[in-house]
């Protein structure tokens, strides 16, 4: 632990905001309703709720779904897009990778920029960087005119090859600095530095679509941040579990489209290494959201290419940044129970959020929530939730449950067991989504569950799935914030060049490689990290020749050698084989060589927790809980932070804590492990309460 340092951590959730802080070694927890009038706001009041010098913070990391959020719910700012002529349809184009190949009802994504608003503009650089025609600028002014004209003011610049060279793009913003220096500019090639020009041209317009809100938020929270005396480091947490500057994030804000959850993630493979186990599924529920996704081996799963709103009918937008592979859906505690045209009962998306809330919160909501299922159902105490802050009305819950009861001439508890199965059922498809479809056996892993509504129902999703334990760690309700203060510091950096990959490589990938360091190193510099602290990971994208798609392997060694090639491309047969079941003697072809950039920032640790004394000293009472099929059970009641360590607890139990209830069912018993973890299984002759 690093001694006599405030380092905090906000993160801004649908329902709720949280924070978290190290102080001289001590944990501080807070939690405020998230404020979407002004998401700064609800940071300023978690700030002013704790006891926390605020002129004394040393480190801010920020975790928000305003990108996100301007994204799924269409409230970006109108762009632009200036692009290579010829290439004005690539939007439309897409991939043509239509999901379901026969589905007649099928509709392709609507681009977020209409085909008025995309001017061409005559150069063209071929794959080597060479140019083959020069740049119009004559275009370039005219489309700057058009588009002022139009009172468009954020314009994305997306030409082919420009990640091979790119000259034109830079001219292309000075010219639009001379014609229009008030409009925000988005160039491809900043973002990422990889061929295929659908993606990379997506990514850049959906850069451009939130960075005026993203720029918006973030100078206003630093003018909250200035007016509260935080003087200290301030960074944004980013998709790819790595953190940058506020500054930075201003300029490419689509690398926080999964700023808070992966905060979850990462905190969950850091409790699954702690205590031995490497193999983890993370399952964070809040709110809004469900969020899972997997580690193998300790590494959080990071993808090069990441596609927004993806399912099984519509093929999303893709995005050409890292992110941590997360599978997100609208099943959260303030999710809203809705019946279809069928008469089947559907929960979420939509989400009653902060504003106005569930019923149960007495703020005027009225629709049936996943909280008034859980609520009327025994499992959550309505005086004490946030730790006694806020009330529940279960007289208001059961008013919103009863249209649904009536609907199927049921009583309220059955209406919201009803709920719970299927909001319990989506949430285990999404996990099996991350686990068993990708050929993971989730017999192997266990799971790490947070989140405000998390430990409600992991105990549930744990026996469904077949993981070998549930594990709630400390502080669920602030986790993600929590994992956030974990990160370092991180940039990636990707470079395309096609061509063989033997010995007579080496030199310049070995090249190249140094080339992407030095960029790192000034990119860092830029925001006061000195080169001695950074870290540096290689990586290839490779492929067998003639083959489309590629897989990452690490390059072996610090320098490009013939040896190490050689090494590298034996790992590659080895991953090439794990991946699809199958290597070939085929010629090995390099496609993108990958630096990751990472720069050491102080740390929370993990420290170990020793509590004696008996486990009546730790029990609240008992209450009533509908657990359904094992029917009305007067259950146990505990405060989590009095259990003692190492004690096994058999279920049914509640365990309460401020920001999470966790219920453990019939049939499994629970304990808390040397860190704080309650770690909950299957029970083996557990009988002391």
């Amino acid at each position: 632990m690093i001694e006599n340092t405030t380092r905090v951590a906000v993160d801004i959730g649908g329902t709720f905001t949280d924070l978290v802080a190290v102080r001289d070694g001590r944990l501080s927890l807070e939690k405020a309703s998230t404020t979407p009038s002004n998401f700064a706001d609800g940071v300023v009041d978690t700030l002013e709720k704790s006891d926390l010098s605020l002129p004394a913070i040393d480190q801010f990391v920020h975790g928000t779904t305003v990108v996100i959020n301007a994204i799924t719910e269409r409230n970006g700012e109108d762009c632009a897009l200036l692009t290579t002529s010829g290439f004005r349809d690539v939007l439309d184009i897409t991939r043509a990778n239509r999901p379901a190949m026969f589905d007649f009802r099928y509709e392709k994504p609507d681009p977020f920029v209409p085909r008025r608003d995309r001017f061409e503009v005559t150069e063209r650089i071929d794959q080597a960087g060479e140019v083959l025609t020069p740049l119009a600028e004559d275009d370039v002014r005219e489309a700057a005119a058009a588009i002022r004209e139009r009172g468009i003011d954020t314009i994305a610049v997306a030409y082919v090859n420009a990640y091979a060279n790119p000259e034109h793009e830079r001219r292309t913003k000075e010219l639009l600095a001379e014609a229009y220096p008030e409009a925000y500019v988005t160039l491809s090639h900043e973002l990422s530095g990889e061929y295929r020009e659908y993606e990379r041209t997506n990514t850049a317009v959906l850069n451009s679509y939130v960075r005026p809100i993203a720029d918006t938020y973030l100078s206003t929270l630093e003018s909250h941040l200035d007016e509260e005396g935080v003087a200290g480091n301030r960074y944004v947490m980013k998709s790819n579990a790595g953190t940058s500057s506020f500054e930075q994030a201003r300029r490419s804000p689509v690398e926080m489209v999964e700023s808070g959850p992966v905060g979850g993630v990462f905190g969950a493979a850091r409790v699954g290494e702690r205590i031995d186990e490497p193999n983890v599924v993370s399952f964070d529920m809040g709110g809004t959201t469900a969020k899972t996704s997997l580690v193998a081996d300790g590494d959080v799963d990071i993808r090069t290419e990441y596609w927004l709103e993806r399912t099984s009918n519509h093929e999303g937008y893709p995005l050409q940044v890292p992110v941590v592979d997360i599978v997100e859906i609208g099943a959260g505690g303030g999710s809203i129970a809705w019946i279809d045209t069928g008469g089947s009962i559907n929960v979420g998306p939509q989400s009653a959020g902060a504003d106005p809330g569930p019923a149960c919160y007495g703020l005027g909501g009225t629709d049936p929530t996943v909280t008034d299922a859980n609520l009327v159902t025994g499992r959550l105490n309505p005086e004490y939730f946030l730790g006694g802050e806020m009330d529940l009305d279960e007289e208001r819950a059961r008013a919103a449950l009863e249209p649904i009861a009536d609907a199927y001439g049921t009583g309220v508890r059955e209406a919201a067991h009803g709920i719970l199965r299927v909001v319990n059922s989506n949430m285990a498809t999404a996990l099996k989504q991350v686990s068993l479809q990708r050929g993971y056996d989730p017999r192997r892993f266990v799971m790490v569950a947070s989140g405000g509504a998390g430990g409600l129902h992991a105990a549930t999703l744990g026996l469904e799935l077949g993981v070998r334990e549930v594990i709630v760690p400390q502080a669920p309700g602030q986790f993600s914030a929590w994992g956030m203060l974990l990160t370092d510091l991180r940039k990636d950096f990707v470079r395309t060049r096609v061509r063989p990959f033997d010995g007579d490589a080496a030199s310049e990938v070995d090249d190249q490689f140094a080339a992407l360091a030095e960029r790192a190193e000034h990119e860092f510099d830029a925001e006061g990290i000195d080169a001695a602290a950074i870290s540096l990971e290689r990586s290839v994208d490779l492929r067998y020749a003639g083959q489309e798609h590629t897989v990452q392997t690490p390059l072996a060694g610090d320098a490009a050698t013939p040896e190490t090639i050689e090494r590298t491309i034996r790992s590659f047969h080895r991953l090439h084989e794990s991946a699809y079941n199958f290597r070939l003697d085929d010629p090995v072809e390099l496609v993108n060589l990958r630096l990751t950039a990472t720069a050491d920032v102080p740390k929370p640790t993990i420290e170990r927790v020793e509590r004696d004394g008996p486990l009546s000293d730790a029990r609240k009472g008992t209450r009533a809980v509908d657990f359904r099929t094992e029917g009305t059970i007067e259950t146990p009641v505990f405060e989590r932070s009095a259990l003692p360590t190492g004690r096994p607890v058999s279920g049914p139990a509640i365990l309460e804590e401020p920001a999470c209830t966790t219920l453990v069912n019939p049939g499994q018993s629970c304990r808390v492990d040397e860190y704080g973890n309650v770690r909950i299984a299957a029970s083996e002759g557990v009988s002391e309460r």
